[in-house]
């Protein structure tokens, strides 16, 4: 844990260097914000629901931060009709920086509060086997993606990584692919 502190003590220092190199002390600027996020949905054996909204502040050309919300929800049954759900509700913050101006590294510490529970079908009705404890689930996410240019906004394609891997992460043990949309640049 305090290697992953100071990991993030770290980012933070480079993000505020990269911050303060910057003259430009005019306040707040509308054209440098941006909002965006993932939408996911998906519907068959599983069901998946996820939107993660966020909105962010060029404060330079090569920082970028700001923050958002999370909600993902994820369900099957399986044939022996055991019915799985699991929600995860949480918010994060988030820090780009540009070495380029197409190409971010990004860090995003979050927090997750999980809730869900394992039933069995028995008789027409759900029995539960397992109820999942709820918690705050620490997560920080590291890596990079692309910001394309495109009409008002761009793309934005991500891959990061979660370096905590808390047993109850909704990403442990996978890289985190990303595709979205953000409005403004």
């Amino acid at each position: 844990m305090k290697k992953i502190l100071g990991m993030l003590l770290v980012s933070i220092a480079l993000m505020q260097s990269g911050v303060a190199q910057d003259g430009d002390t005019k306040g707040f600027d509308k054209s440098k914000l941006f909002i965006g996020g993932n939408l996911g949905l998906a519907f068959g054996t599983y069901t998946v629901v996820n939107i993660s909204p966020q909105v962010g502040y060029h404060f330079t050309p090569m920082f970028a931060a700001g923050a958002g919300l999370n909600y993902s929800y994820y369900g099957y049954t399986d044939l022996n009709y055991t019915n799985y759900k699991q929600s995860y509700a949480g918010v994060n913050i988030f820090g780009r920086i540009y070495p380029i101006r197409q190409f971010f590294i990004q860090a995003q510490p979050e927090v997750n509060y999980i809730w869900g529970s394992e039933t069995y079908a028995a008789n027409g009705q759900y029995q539960p086997i397992y109820k999942i404890p709820t918690q705050f689930v620490p997560s920080l996410l590291l890596g990079g993606g692309a910001a394309i240019p495109a009409g008002r906004g761009a793309i934005v394609i991500s891959v990061l990584y979660d370096v905590i891997q808390n047993f109850w992460s909704p990403y442990r043990n996978q890289a985190v692919y990303g595709l979205g949309y953000n409005i403004g640049f």
